[in-house]
């Protein structure tokens, strides 16, 4: 079984002194050419996707609100609109922007990631986020929140799961996914006629209404964006535990979960497993890879004033004991991973061009596209309208 690779893009990598490397180009961090060649590279290197981070608040490293450190990248994109900008300068690999399901109309996101889905000719997926900080809901002013801090800093304030505002949003997100999929049904595959002869453009009866009433949102449908090629773009979600582990198997295609060994990992795979046999289950690495890696980030750290901290595990070495790394999770379960470079260009060179090269000799990674759209490079089936098949 071949793996599956992705590359999360954010900035100049996930170090957050990765700006300030030496081959790092941050003047040009908020240009399309410069994402636009770091998705090239992505995609010479044969990956399955890339996903684009989004946030309703500036990066900061306070739990809760904006920070005063003024060395670190602060600023980024729209991630859709960002997607939907690459979109045209690719051919094969796939996009899958973030976009919140807090404070943020289901509808609006269908439509744009449907768009984004027929510009990409299939490539498109969403990975829906909350967004619970009390100082991003001050941006809309519709509702009030709780400060992260002061829920972080309660007894057993760790697990945020057991707090009913985080199991609303969870919720709430639930059906936000539930909402964008029965708008990506809502045109029947053949629901443009375009008969110029006859005048007509649409068969009416091959749209519907979602008619979806929920505690969260009331919407009617149907969308205003024609079914997609891949008739529903793929759902991915970063998960640390039960209570998104249950998001993800419910709403999501793809779970990323952040084990910090293979046994972590397998035990992951066993608790996803009992929700759900038909996510893939990928595994998120910061990784620095090559002879020097170890001496680049040991100098980041310095340069950021800390070690560098992660949810996810964090790799340091060459990329043949990262192969060897991924083969053994593989054995755990883990179908596929997405790698967080730790500074781009660098890192993200060394995964496109040497794991890949690596993976490839132990038979374990694609030396061609085999597919056309995202849904056929994860294996998924393109599912068959909904309201098609009720009519």
């Amino acid at each position: 079984m071949t793996l599956h690779l992705a590359v999360a893009l954010d900035g100049a990598g996930w170090h957050p002194a990765a700006w300030r490397e030496p081959n790092a180009a941050p003047r040009a961090l908020l240009s399309a050419r410069y994402w636009a060649a770091l998705v090239a590279e992505a995609e010479r290197g044969l990956l399955d996707f890339v996903t684009i981070e989004d946030a309703f608040g500036l990066q900061s490293t306070l739990p809760d609100g904006p920070d005063e450190r003024t060395d670190q990248v602060r600023g980024r994109f729209d991630a859709v609109l960002l997607a939907a900008r690459l979109a045209p300068l690719t051919s094969r690999i796939g996009l899958v922007p973030t976009a919140t399901t807090t404070h943020t109309e289901p509808f609006h996101v269908a439509i744009g990631i449907a768009t984004l889905d027929h510009v990409s000719g299939g490539r498109a997926g969403w990975r829906p986020q909350i967004s619970g900080r009390a100082s991003e809901a001050r941006h809309f002013g519709r509702r009030e929140f709780p400060s992260l801090e002061h829920l972080l800093n309660r007894p057993g304030g760790a697990d945020l799961s057991a707090d009913p505002h985080v199991r609303d949003l969870f919720a709430e997100a639930a059906d936000a996914v539930e909402v964008a999929r029965r708008l990506w049904d809502s045109w029947e595959d053949d629901a443009e006629i375009r008969d110029v002869a006859t005048g007509r453009f649409i068969d009416r009866d091959k749209l519907h209404y979602i008619d979806f009433a929920g505690r969260f949102f009331s919407v009617k449908g149907p969308s205003i964006t024609p079914r997609s090629p891949q008739g529903q773009p793929v759902v991915a979600a970063l998960a640390h535990a039960r209570l998104p582990y249950e998001f993800a198997a419910t709403s999501a295609d793809v779970v990323f979960v952040t084990p910090h060994s293979a046994d972590e990992a397998r035990a992951i795979v066993t608790e996803i497993r009992e929700l759900s046999e038909n996510v893939k289950i990928f595994a998120d690495l910061v990784v620095f890879l090559g002879e020097d890696a170890a001496r680049r980030k040991a100098r980041l750290d310095e340069l950021d004033g800390a070690e560098l901290a992660s949810d996810a595990a964090i790799f340091t070495g060459h990329v043949r004991e990262l192969a060897e790394l991924l083969l053994r999770w593989r054995e755990a379960g883990i179908q596929g991973f997405r790698l967080r470079p730790g500074v781009v260009p660098d890192d993200l060179w060394q995964i496109a061009s040497g794991l890949t090269a690596e993976l490839r000799a132990r038979a374990a990674f694609r030396s061609r596209y085999e597919a056309d759209t995202l849904r056929g490079l994860l294996g998924l089936p393109r599912p068959a309208g909904r309201y098609a098949e009720a009519r």
